[in-house]
Order: C-alpha cells, then structure tokens, then sequence
C-alpha cells in the first residue's frame, strides 16, 4: 500500500529533477547579479526567476509533513486552463509557474499554441532579463522534448528580443536548433543573428553557427537553409577584418560555390582589404580582373578596401598608386571616398611621417581630376578636411599646404576650402581673410556660401576688418548674389552700435547695382548716430542720403526728431517740421509717431504757431493725438508764460499761443 502511494510522488520527483537539471545547465547563456546573499553560482542563472535558493535543512528532527501546492494536486487538464487563463490575463508568473509543473509532472507539453503563445509573451513581459530567462529555458526545453511544437515566429521573436543582451543565448539557441534538427529557413533568424554579432563582437560564434548550418544545408540538400548575400559576407568581412585569415576567407567562398550564392562588390571589397593587408599582389590582379568582369557600377567600396588593406601593411606607394590608377579609370567622375576612406589614408601618411608624399599625392591627383566635379568630391578636399577635421590637426593641414607650394604644383581650390571651413569654425577670421585674398590673387572662384560664413565669422567676432576685406572680395570675385553678406555685415554694425562704419560701408559698396541700398539702410545708420547722441553725423547722414537721392521717409525724421529732443535742440525739431511741410509735396506722409515727437519737441520749444500748424495736419490725416501729453509738457515748461507779455512782442505768436491753450484746454 505504501509503495503503491510512493510510486507517483517518487516519479514526479525524478520528472522535477531533470527538468531543474537540464534548466540549470543553461544559466551560463544570461549573466545577472544574485538577488541574495552569497548563493551558489549555479543559481546565477535561474535567481530569482526559476527557482529559490534552498534554504539550509535544520538539523533538528521535525514531525511537520511538507504541504504540496495547490497546483502540485491539480490535474494536467485544469492546469492547462489555468496556464490559459494566465496568458489570457497577461499574469506572466502564474503562466510560467503552470509550465514548470506541467512539465515537472508530465511527459506531455501544453498545447502548440499555448506554448508559442507562452514563449511570445515572456518575450514582451519586460521586467529585465528575468522574462528572457524563462523563455529562453522553454524554447531549449521544448527543443529537446519535442521541437514539433515549436513554431519558427517563436524563435524569431526570442531573438529579436535579446539583442540587446550579450548575444549569447541567441548563438546557443541556434546551435541547439541544428543539433536537435529543428531546421527552419534561414531567413527566420539569419539577419537577426548577424546583427547581434556585429553589436557585440561575436563574429566566433557566429561563424561556428554559420558553419554548421552551411554544412547541414549542403549534405542534407534543405534550400531553406541557404544563408543569403549578405550573411555570406558578414562572415566573410569577419575573416578578412577581424581573423584576417586568407584561409577561412577562402572557405567562406567555396561554401558560397557550392550553395550557389552569388558574390557582389562587397564580396570582393572584403577580399580586397584582406590580399592587401597580406601583400598578395598576385591575387590582388585577379580580384581587379574578375571585378572588371562583373561590371559592377560602383568601385568605391572595392577601391576603398584595397587603399585600407595597404594603409594598414605600410604600403604607401601602392596606396598612391591606387588612388591615381582608379582616378584613370573613373571617366572623370571622381572617387567619391567615404571620410573613414580619407582619415585612413591621412594617419596612415602621418604615422610614417611622410607629409611630402601626401602633398605629392594631392597634387597628382589634380592633374587627374576633372574640372566638373565638385569641390567636396576632389581627393584634395577630403585629404585635409580629415587633417583638420576629422583629427582636428589644423597645423598638420597647412605643413601640406606648403609642402605643395614647395613642390611647385598649382593648389586646388579643395584644399584650401577644407582649411578655410576649419578658419570659419575656431574664427581665426583674420587668417582667413587673408588666405582668401591669395586664392583670390590665383584666380581661384569661391562659392558664395563660403564667403557668406567666413563673413558671418567676422561679425560674430567683431573682425569688421576683415569682413570688410572679404566683402571687396566677393565683389572683385564678380560674384552676383551680395545681399547676403551685405546685410550679415550691417545687422552685425547696428548690434555692435558701429554707425560710422555703417556708413563707411554703406559709401564703399552704395554705387554697386548687385547690392539693393534703399532709404531704410540710411534710416539705420541715421537712428544708431542718434541714439549715439552724434546729432551732427546723423545729419550729415541725411545731407549724404538726399545727395545720392535717397528719399528721407517717415522714420528718417523720427530718428532726428528724437534725438534733438532728446539733447533739448528744440529748434532744430522746428527745422526737421519744416524740412517735413516741404517733403510733403514729395509724398512724404505724417504719421503717428512723427506727429508726436514733433509736437512734442515743438511744445517744449514754445514754437505754438508751428504747434498748430501739426495739429492742423493730423486733423486732416485723422492722426490720433494725446493732448494730455502736450499740456504736461506746457505746464513743465510754459507755466508762467503770460498771453500779456506775448502780446506786446508778437501778436501772431499770441494768437499761436491760445489757439494751442484752446486746443489743449488749458484755458478751462
């Protein structure tokens, strides 16, 4: 009787055993730190989400018989449902709790759906690697039990998860799928798996899961477990760059024979870096021959990896040698190097110290270049913007520049473009402005946004100098498009409160037909003097203005008025009302703050008769006025001001005087 109640206990408990066992044994895969203290390694893995450290037995004798859980005492089909259930209620700990005892006391997995359905949300649970733990101990185990069960989006799912882990549970899952025969196409988790190991610098295992797959796929004829292009060579770029191994580069190519995967240009780019770094002159030529064969559109990638193999073995001539060869051969549609192409070949120069042959280089390169292709395109232009950019050696880009000089050769506008940015960038304007007027001297055309930045480096610095310099430049350079830089240079005088250099530029360039000067770049300068308390340049300004017949507007004699006010020149705002009442025949129009500084100016300077003149006006032009504002200023100034007095000196000026306290209301 007791042994037939012992005997499912006893077989649960082997069951339960095994399970624990084979989920143990892949704790290796995940690193997490122990939640408490000191466990025993094995537990790394499986703490806290799988099972709990075992606490140490007592040693004292106890009658307490061990209660089995409620789940323990169900039966398979009701904790089916409750796994069911669990899903359905997104209570993923619940779901895997009625896994590890279905499991643990049945040769029978849940459902297929189910299973899938288990694995899909561990996968999207979050709560750290906890989760991904446990679907990564139900796909090995499903895998083991019966792969059958497992559908492929499963797979993919788990690995598209992880990669954002260390990558090698996904190495060790794919293995296992090929060791248990579980083959499902290759385009399920070929991409994921090489893009895992490129992130975190698996090539060796990803290699040995390629291998074995390439294997399988060739001796059991299975088409779907044909890796693509492009899983050919990210294994064979790891060969070439990372192993560096002529032979399991090969390798990679025969099994690409074999399975009938054709190569591309980056194929070849690949073996390219790798016969160059080895020297292997002779394989290099076939390379060339066989690239020449396909006819692939674009070199560059070929091109650039054969330059890099030779950079890093030293060989410097025959990185010259390249890059003249392949200009030959472009049809004059230049390289068009990426910068990791260009900073390759600068270090490489620079490591062994040969500036000379660098600025040789350049300068060869010039001759093949045709004059069509850009400045950004030319092998000049990408040289030294590496130098000053990409390695921020600026000094190292002008030891070129002069060693080009030295050698005598005619200096590409790329060059000095590359340097000219780097000049715009620290604001070494004065530098820059210099190096412009020597490209000038040599004919070299500048591009309008070249000199529209370096200007805007000049005004951000106050280098008004040089700005000045550069904008004679533009102009001698008979470049049609000036209004750019010409209003950076007069926004950044006016901020910078510079009003006779406003208009010691505004003179240099007014004669100009590309630069549009109109009356509002005289009201600046006319304005900033004011607001100086320059009254006399401001009014030199305007004589200047009128001189060049630039019409005076409403806002030039607001300036004026203002600023007369401002120094208490009351009858110089008496002349500003009748240079107005002339400029009115001219279309010259009131307007509501002109009326009020002039009648402003006009009432504190006691001219009533020119007072009432303006208001007459305003009247007519329906032009709003205040007459609280100018009865303060009367009383301010005029309080015992008597009509009597008015009237034995002047009667027009007595009559001015109460007409304005009429109209003001004073008189009330």
């Amino acid at each position: 009787m007791c042994a037939s109640m012992l005997a499912p206990e006893s077989l649960s408990s082997s069951r339960t055993t095994m399970w624990r066992r084979r989920v143990f044994s892949l704790f290796r895969y995940f690193s997490s730190e122990p939640e408490t203290p000191s466990p025993p390694s094995v537990y790394s893995f499986l703490q806290p989400s799988i099972f709990a450290v075992r606490k140490p037995q007592s040693n004292q004798p106890t009658n307490q018989t061990p209660k089995s859980s409620s789940i323990d005492n169900q039966l398979n089909p009701n904790l089916e449902s409750t796994l069911q259930l669990s899903l359905q209620e997104n209570n993923t700990d619940e779901a895997w709790k009625c896994f590890k005892s279905i499991s643990s006391s049945s040769s029978l997995l849940p459902s297929k759906p189910l299973i899938n359905s288990l694995i899909t949300r561990l996968c999207s649970a979050g709560n750290g690697t906890r989760n991904l733990k446990r679907a990564f101990a139900t796909l090995m185990f499903v895998l083991e039990t019966n792969p059958d069960v497992l559908d492929p989006k499963s797979v993919k799912t788990f690995l598209i998860s992880i990669k954002d882990t260390n990558g090698a549970p996904a190495f060790a899952l794919v293995k296992y799928m090929l060791k248990n025969r579980y083959f499902i196409p290759f385009g399920i988790w070929g991409d994921t798996i090489v893009e895992i190991s490129k992130k975190n610098g698996r090539f060796c295992d990803f290699f040995d899961v390629f291998n074995e797959n390439c294997r399988i796929a060739r001796e059991e004829k299975l088409e779907s477990l044909k890796p693509d292009l492009s899983a050919c060579n990210a294994a064979l770029e790891g060969c070439c760059h990372e192993l560096e191994s002529v032979s399991d580069a090969h390798k990679v190519l025969d099994i690409m024979s074999l399975l009938g995967v054709h190569p591309d240009e980056t194929t070849f780019s690949y073996l390219a870096y790798l016969y160059a770094t080895k020297g292997l002159e002779n394989k290099i030529i076939e390379l060339q021959d066989l690239v020449s064969r396909f006819n692939f559109p674009n070199k560059t990638m070929f091109i650039s990896n054969l330059i890099s193999g030779y950079v890093k073995s030293g060989y410097l001539k025959s990185v010259s040698t390249t890059i003249l060869q392949s200009l030959k051969e472009s049809d004059q549609k230049g390289l068009n190097f990426l910068e990791e192409t260009y900073l390759k070949i600068v270090k490489g120069y620079l490591d062994h110290g040969s500036i000379k042959d660098l600025a040789r280089l350049i300068l060869e390169t010039q001759k093949l270049e045709s004059t069509s292709i850009t400045v950004e395109n030319s092998i000049g232009y990408g040289i030294i913007n590496a130098c000053v950019n990409n390695l921020g050696l600026l000094e190292k880009a002008h030891n070129i520049l002069d060693e080009m000089n030295i050698l005598g050769g005619s200096i590409g506008l790329g060059v000095y473009v590359s340097i000219l940015k780097a000049y715009t960038k620290e604001q070494r304007t004065a530098e820059a402005s210099q190096m412009v007027s020597e490209m000038c001297s040599l004919g070299l055309e500048l591009d309008v946004n070249i000199f529209d930045a370096l200007i805007d480096a000049c005004m951000s610095s106050q280098d008004f100098e040089s700005a000045f310099s550069l904008f004679r430049d533009m102009r001698e350079a008979r470049i049609h498009e000036l209004t750019g830089s010409y209003l950076t240079i007069m926004t950044g005088l006016t901020e910078n409160h510079r009003p006779e250099l406003m208009a010691a530029f505004l003179d240099e360039v007014v004669d100009d037909p590309r630069v549009k000067i109109g009356t509002h770049d005289w009201n600046s300068i006319i304005h900033a003097f004011c607001k100086a308390g320059r009254l006399e340049d401001a009014r030199r300004t305007l004589r200047r203005m009128i001189f060049l017949q630039f019409e005076p507007s409403e806002q030039t004699y607001v300036s004026l008025v203002n600023g007369y006010m401002n120094a208490g020149n009351y009858f110089s705002v008496l002349m500003m009302w009748n240079d107005v009442k002339k400029r009115g025949d001219k279309g010259l129009k009131l307007d509501h703050g002109l009326v009020d500084g002039l009648l402003y100016g006009l009432v504190k300077g006691g001219f009533f008769d020119a007072v009432m003149e303006v208001v007459e006006r305003s009247q007519e032009m329906k032009i709003f006025v205040d007459k609280w504002r100018y009865k303060q200023a009367f009383m301010e100034t005029h309080k015992k001001l008597k009509v009597s007095k008015l009237r034995k000196r002047s009667v027009k000026k007595m009559e001015a005087l109460i007409a304005f306290k009429n109209w003001a209301g004073l008189n009330t």
